[in-house]
């Protein structure tokens, strides 16, 4: 971004996307504030999470749309969507390893303190394995519908943001039939909204 750069009466120009990012950059300070609540600050976070997934779908393919169509374009900013690019991977990759320092280093030790404690999978006891197992059996298998995949059908359609994995299946199905080729015991698996929540 130039800041020497000037609109037609003399006001400074800054870039569209460049701009998300300040505001995002502002959010994520809002989420660092310690006079903030603690639960509204990890909700700063998860909005700037959100944002940023919004920001790279829309605003970042665009510009990537733009260097294909015309790479030498410069805005009114006087930026090429390259420089643009450039800029918005330095920022945003400092915006994210602030945003993760800040949930794993303060957020996460803070609400542990509160008694809101996330077990991640290394620090699991036998009682906590044996809990989720039975819990996946009983709550989260029987909702889950693995969708085939074989030359005979196209490609499932997958939602944006949602959770999905791609598994190799075997044994039988419900009428006495194994696997056949290779390619057919492959499925995916939508995880539900409120499983995956």
């Amino acid at each position: 971004m130039d800041p020497k750069r000037k609109d037609p009466v003399g006001l400074p120009l800054f870039n569209r996307e460049l701009g998300v990012l300040a505001f995002n950059e502002r959010v994520l300070a809002q989420a660092a504030d310690e006079a903030v609540p603690l639960l509204e600050r990890l909700r700063f976070l998860c909005i700037v999470s959100s944002n940023l997934d919004e920001f790279f779908e829309i605003r970042v393919a665009g510009l990537l749309e733009q260097m294909r169509s015309d790479p030498s374009f410069r805005e009114v900013d006087g930026m090429t969507a390259a420089e643009v690019l450039n800029e918005v991977r330095r920022r945003a990759d400092a915006l994210v390893v602030r945003q993760y320092a800040l949930l794993n280093q303060t957020i996460l030790p803070a609400l542990g303190k509160e008694g809101v404690v996330i077990y991640f999978r290394p620090h699991w006891d036998a009682a906590l394995d044996v809990w989720s197992k039975r819990y996946f059996e009983e709550q989260i298998l029987p909702v889950l519908t693995p969708i085939g995949l074989d030359p005979a059908h196209p490609f499932p359609r997958v939602l944006n943001k949602s959770l999905n994995f791609a598994v190799e299946q075997e044994g039988k199905d419900d009428f006495g039939r194994s696997g056949g080729a290779a390619d057919e015991s492959v499925a995916i698996v939508n995880v539900v909204r409120r499983l995956a929540a």
